[in-house]
């Protein structure tokens, strides 16, 4: 079984989430004879052939594990154990399968032995931390606040992998092939030639200094907010050393100091966010410095600001007070923006209007470039606005107010609405408000020529209530890909039938009737009442028993289930925060997080400043550690 960086401590919230209740296993008898006489029987059946005393792949023998504390002996395999079982990768499709009883036996122990996982028998871990190379957001904003340079060269790098989180901030898939090294000293020398003359010559030679010394106070700030620390002697010789024979070659003074600039861009130090290992096997607080990079990149996706770094010299960021000082400050920052951009564009996938999502050009032809940026802008605006002014983490799921021109309020058929900028707009009703209205989500969750309410209700259970249902098998028939067929049944009725196959039902019945609730807005998010010639039937009843019909009581709906919500969206800006997937050693930080929001309003400053005081982003190991 693969090891993957994904956290296995929302289980329990789940099942809460699906309406699943735990069978009789879970209640009840002791841990170790629950294991022993119902779980492990059914391991040696489906599992032992690979993973038991004779074979033992990926160095995994299950058939070791008796008694007391499985679970705790190694949670991260279980945690793996775990989602193999989850997404139905084990057993493999050749070999045989368990029942879907007995498969639910299993997750089912193991969601519950997981969720109440002793932590305090278990030592602290911060995590690995691979070096983190500057993804194209990262890089474009970094040089704009370095140098003032507008430009966007990153925009013609390879495209950045998301990894663990499903964030392109991840460590882990942040590679360099060949190309990238040629780019960088393409976007090195590009950067220079657009940057501001005060930006690059903060000092100039004059009486009493020369160019050699006047080059060097010019390299010596430069390279110290470069590489978000302090520079030192040996650094700064090294770079004074390519102006010095740039120079010597009749370069000029301008010339010579750009040469030595590109050496600084160019560095590892520079493109990458490098944090010194200490000389132990413990885990270890972050320098002041790095605390600050780590904070800046988090929230503004660029390096820290002078604020920052006089802080970090002084020794007092780390302070529980001053930081969360800061997380207000710079949430209130224009440059925070990048936070709705970045995290909530992947976390909420509106980030794939611009790229995968096709509305038909002839069933849609309102659906215009115009329109299509509008919702894209929309999106970020909403998002920003929620952590920019500190709002409850609620106010997403449900707000009486969007951001709309006159091009996307057209688009949605709300009046009074003029001009080509983007405005806050108090909506009329309830049902478009918050990001199960957005435009941009209902076009990236439907199809070219019809809404999924499979793909919306999918896309509720993993993005709002982080309870993602398993991938379905791989013969299961596909769905017309028009809803405009000429045979009398509506796409409902056509949904219905495909959900009576006993293969289909389980998952369907979680996210239909979601995607169901959803159905007034068409696949590019208009409203309407009408599908087909036929009236939009958008109600549904959840498998926790709760019954709506619309967006708007959809939307009460999903607020009765904030834990799950609240604790989901604590994990996803945990995972961005950190630049890696979650893992089980996460779970303690994750369940502070969730419990400082609930007695503080859910504000989402108190989340993001959860994010910034956590043990995890505030400390590290080296690259092998307890854990590893």
């Amino acid at each position: 079984m693969r090891t993957v960086g994904r956290t296995v401590f929302i289980f329990s919230i789940v099942i809460a989430a699906a309406g699943a209740a735990l069978p009789a296993i879970c209640a009840g008898s002791e841990p170790a004879a629950e294991f022993d006489r119902d779980v492990k029987p059914l391991l040696k059946t489906y599992c032992f052939q690979c993973h038991g005393p004779q074979k033992a792949k990926g160095d995994v023998n299950l058939s070791t594990f008796a008694g007391d504390g499985v679970v705790e002996r190694d949670p991260k395999l279980w945690g793996t154990v775990l989602e193999q079982l989850n997404d139905r990768n084990m057993p493999p499709k050749k070999k045989p399968q368990p029942t879907a009883a007995e498969r639910e036996r299993i997750t089912s122990w193991l969601h519950e032995s997981l969720a109440h996982l002793d932590f305090s028998k278990l030592p602290k871990d911060p995590g690995r931390v691979t070096l983190h190379r500057l993804n194209r957001a990262e890089y474009n904003n970094t040089v704009r606040d370095l140098l003032g340079v507008h430009t966007h060269p990153a925009d013609a790098f390879p495209a950045d992998g998301a990894g663990g989180g499903g964030f392109d901030n991840n460590a882990d898939t942040l590679f360099i092939p060949p190309l990238l090294m040629e780019q960088y000293l393409a976007a090195a020398s590009d950067v220079l030639r657009e940057a501001p003359a005060d930006r690059l010559f903060t000092t100039r030679p004059k009486d009493g200094l020369s160019n050699h010394d006047a080059a060097k106070k010019i390299i010596e700030r430069f390279a110290t907010r470069a590489f978000r620390r302090p520079v030192n002697g040996d650094e700064v010789e090294r770079y004074l050393r390519l102006f010095d024979a740039a120079e010597g070659r009749g370069a000029g003074f301008e010339n010579s100091v750009r040469l030595m600039l590109k050496g600084v861009l160019v560095s590892p130090q520079f493109l990458f966010r490098v944090e010194a290992d200490h000389d132990t096997k413990e885990p270890y607080a972050i320098s002041d410095y790095e605390l600050a990079s780590r904070l800046s990149y988090f929230l503004w996706s660029s390096m820290p600001d002078d604020v920052l770094f006089d802080l970090a010299g002084k020794g007092k960021l780390h302070e529980d007070e001053v930081l969360e000082q800061q997380v207000r400050r710079m949430l209130k920052d224009a440059r925070s923006q990048a936070l709705a951009e970045n995290f909530g564009g992947q976390w909420l996938t509106f980030r794939d209007l611009r790229t995968t999502a096709q509305p038909d050009r002839k069933r849609f032809r309102g659906f215009t470039p115009a329109v299509r940026d509008a919702m894209y802008d929309e999106s970020v605006l909403f998002v920003d606005s929620v952590f920019r002014e500190d709002k409850s983490v609620l106010t997403l799921i449900d707000a009486d107010y969007t951001y709309l021109n006159e091009a996307l309020a057209r688009h949605y058929g709300i009046p009074n609405v003029s001009g080509e900028d983007m405005r806050r707009v108090t909506l009329p009703d309830r049902n478009r408000g918050g990001i199960l209205g957005l435009g941009s989500i209902l076009t990236v969750t439907s199809y070219p020529l019809r809404t999924s309410p499979v793909l919306r209700g999918k896309w509720v259970l993993e993005a709002v209530l982080g309870a993602p249902p398993p991938p379905p098998p791989a013969d299961v028939p596909q769905l017309p890909k028009d809803d405009q067929l000429p045979d009398g049944l509506t796409f409902r009725q056509r949904l219905e039938r495909h959900r009576a196959d006993p293969t289909c039902a389980a998952c369907h019945a979680r996210m239909d009737p979601i995607g169901f609730g959803m159905e007034n807005f068409d696949a590019v998010g208009r409203w309407r009442t009408k599908q087909a010639g036929k009236d939009v039937d958008a109600a549904g009843v959840l498998v926790t028993g709760e019954k709506f019909s619309g967006p708007a009581e959809l939307k009460k709906a999903l607020l009765e289930k904030k834990d799950a919500f609240t604790r989901n969206l604590a994990e996803k800006l945990l995972a961005y925060g950190l630049g890696r997937g979650l893992e089980y050693y996460d779970q303690p930080a994750v369940q502070e997080m969730s419990d400082a929001m609930a007695k503080e309003d859910f504000r989402t400053s108190v989340l993001v400043a959860g994010v910034a005081k956590s043990y995890p982003f505030r400390h590290r190991r080296n690259e092998r550690g307890a854990q590893e």
